[in-house]
């Protein structure tokens, strides 16, 4: 994902300034090529770009730091206040009774979008129900209808009937009853005027709160003209960037919608109803700067898991043993993809490198795991330092597994330790950083 590529080239560009000596001229320019190359390298506009570049360039050299902030914490918080300023506002979204339209083109990831989006408000407490009015995607009906069971997920819609307005007036009142009515409307291939047609009849009906296109990420700055051609149709209220995780061009497309009238509502990275979670800007930013996004972190583990099965002061404090280690990796698992989760603390690649190994944990790795720590006395799960080669052998043989496995174990331990204890600081404290930049 060029992302996480974008992420680690602007993280390295601040463990520069982090080590540097002094903040002058020469500093500063060498600053913003970097900056310019991660961002041309991730699709975002050359003249977006330049202008960016000039104004961090300008602050940096002009502006006086404010008090209790040093020359180089200056110059980061102005990086990170003009990146925020490049990918714009986000949308305001209330967690009360609402009625949404969905929009887009064919291909774009509208329908699945849909269902992370009802998930969304599921997870958030409120009731919500999904109608499908696509009738031109063959598969349409039986797609959305199958994810919304999936997740438990009211849903409205009839098989065989080309009729959408129809099948929206008898939708209607079936969900009455629910807080969030999603209307999952057809795409096309392009903008026609059939489809204009079709999306104004349905806004006559419903006239939705929120009117939110779903523009595929792999479109990059092209997502500006789309997202005008539909604004100027229909008058979109948000935009869901899609498919975020897998493109070379995520930059582009969340660049390109700041150079519009529109504002993302969301943002999706991932395949499970779970992947979406709405924009916001500075925690965005402070995630490819890897200065974390602990209150997002604390947001899914308060939907997702219980209290008591997950502890984020005692995880960034970085002392805890195998059955800590264990029991929090299995509360970790329920808030998504490891690699997501991880890329919410301030594990800063700015002093701690995070490797690929540290995010292939699986439920079945988990499930091995558990058969081996069940193999292990309390000494041994309190105290992992002291397996030595002839106890890995009887724990091994203890749950009947090979010995690279329990070495695999203690190893995976060792390096979690070691991250999470990464998390209080170093050179360059992150968490003070976080707090003088006001997150």
């Amino acid at each position: 994902m060029v992302l996480d590529k974008l992420g680690g080239s602007l993280q390295n560009v601040l463990r520069k300034i982090a080590g540097a000596g002094r903040i002058d001229e020469r500093t500063v320019s060498e600053l913003v090529k970097d900056i310019q190359r991660a961002l041309l390298q991730a699709d975002v506009n050359v003249k977006l770009v330049m202008k960016l570049s000039k104004r961090i360039k300008e602050r940096s050299l002009k502006e006086k730091p404010p008090a209790g902030i040093n020359p180089r914490e200056h110059v980061v918080r102005i990086v990170y206040q003009e990146l925020i300023n490049i990918i714009g506002r986000s949308s305001d979204i209330k967690l009360d009774k609402q009625t949404i339209m969905m929009v887009g083109l064919q291909g774009g990831g509208k329908t699945t979008t849909t269902v992370k989006l009802a998930r969304y408000f599921q997870r958030k407490g409120l009731k919500p129900a999904v109608i499908c009015v696509d009738t031109f995607r063959p598969g349409a009906y039986e797609q959305l209808k199958t994810l919304c069971e999936r997740i438990h997920v009211a849903f409205y819609g009839e098989a065989g009937n080309s009729n959408a307005v129809e099948i929206l007036k008898r939708g209607l009142p079936q969900i009455e009853k629910y807080d969030v009515k999603i209307i999952d409307t057809a795409g096309r291939h392009a903008l026609e005027s059939e489809l204009i047609q079709e999306m104004e009849d349905i806004y006559e009906i419903v006239k939705p709160d929120h009117k939110f296109l779903v523009l595929d990420a792999a479109m990059g700055q092209q997502a500006s003209e789309q997202a005008k051609a539909f604004n100027n149709s229909i008058g979109i209220t948000g935009i869901i960037i899609s498919k975020l995780d897998g493109t070379a061009k995520g930059g582009g497309a969340l660049s390109a919608v700041s150079e519009t009238d529109s504002s993302i509502a969301f943002i999706g990275a991932g395949e499970t109803p779970e992947d979406l979670e709405k924009f916001e800007p500075d925690r965005f930013i402070s995630r490819l700067l890897g200065m974390g996004d602990i209150k997002t972190l604390i947001e899914k583990a308060e939907e997702s898991i219980d209290e008591e099965e997950f502890n984020i002061e005692n995880m960034m404090q970085g002392k805890f043993t195998l059955k800590d280690m264990y029991k929090q990796l299995k509360a970790i698992n329920k808030l998504g993809p490891l690699k997501n989760v991880m890329q919410m603390l301030p594990m800063g690649k700015l002093g701690l490198k995070v490797t690929d190994d540290m995010y292939k944990v699986t439920t079945d790795r988990l499930d091995k795991y558990k058969v081996v720590m069940d193999s292990m006395n309390n000494r041994e799960l309190e105290d992992p330092r002291i397996i030595n080669s002839s106890r890995m052998f009887r724990i091994a043989h203890g749950s009947g597994n090979d010995i690279d496995v329990v070495r695999e174990l203690i190893k995976y331990h060792r390096t979690m330790q070691k991250a999470m204890k990464g998390l209080r600081g170093g050179n360059f404290n992150v968490q003070k950083m976080m707090k003088k930049l006001g997150m």
